[in-house]
């Protein structure tokens, strides 16, 4: 079986998506802010539990059965320490497990059939629930074993992620200055 290893010095950070290098694009102001405001809410959640590791643009090596291992970057991830312990996760730079879960942010230079496929690929190699966000649109999705369901007016909470729930209009609020 083979496995592609991209460079981990370069920049912007690479991506193998449908058989090729993809770059990861820097965010615009509204991706940063659905994107940070995930990563805060669910860190919260996974360190007042001790249950995971949450970050944002953490390469991970993924490997469905039966395909080639290839570098995937989530926009945010959560893994469990019941898949990579917290000193496997300090002694690497691209875990070789698939996060339980991913947030996929929709940029304006995403395909769909790349997106589709990095879904597909997260599913396959174990990863329990990607959340779909579409900063242009305001709507969230979820895509698991089950299929899709939207989330864009109900709370933003799995069963992978047990007590965790954000409600989606936090994604797009843009901060706002306070009024003396």
């Amino acid at each position: 079986m083979q496995e592609i290893v991209l460079p981990d010095d370069v920049k912007p950070v690479l991506e193998w998506v449908n058989n090729r290098a993809l770059p990861k694009v820097s965010p615009t102001p509204r991706h940063a802010l659905a994107q940070g405001t995930f990563v805060a809410a669910l860190r919260a959640w996974a360190d007042a539990r001790g249950s995971g590791f949450v970050g944002p643009e953490c390469r991970f090596q993924v490997q469905p059965a039966g395909e080639i291992r290839r570098t995937l970057v989530p926009d945010v991830a959560y893994v469990s320490f019941d898949r990579i312990s917290p000193e496997e996760l300090a002694q690497t730079s691209a875990p070789a497990v698939a996060p339980d879960v991913v947030i996929e942010i929709r940029s304006p230079s995403d395909h769909q059939a790349d997106i589709d496929e990095k879904v597909r690929v997260y599913l396959a190699a174990g990863t329990v629930a990607v959340f779909l966000v579409d900063p242009d649109r305001k709507s969230v999705k979820v895509v698991d074993v089950g299929g899709e369901r939207d989330l864009t007016h109900a709370a933003v909470a799995h069963v992978a992620l047990p007590g965790f729930s954000l409600e989606p209009v936090k994604l797009f609020e843009m901060p706002r200055p306070h009024k003396a």
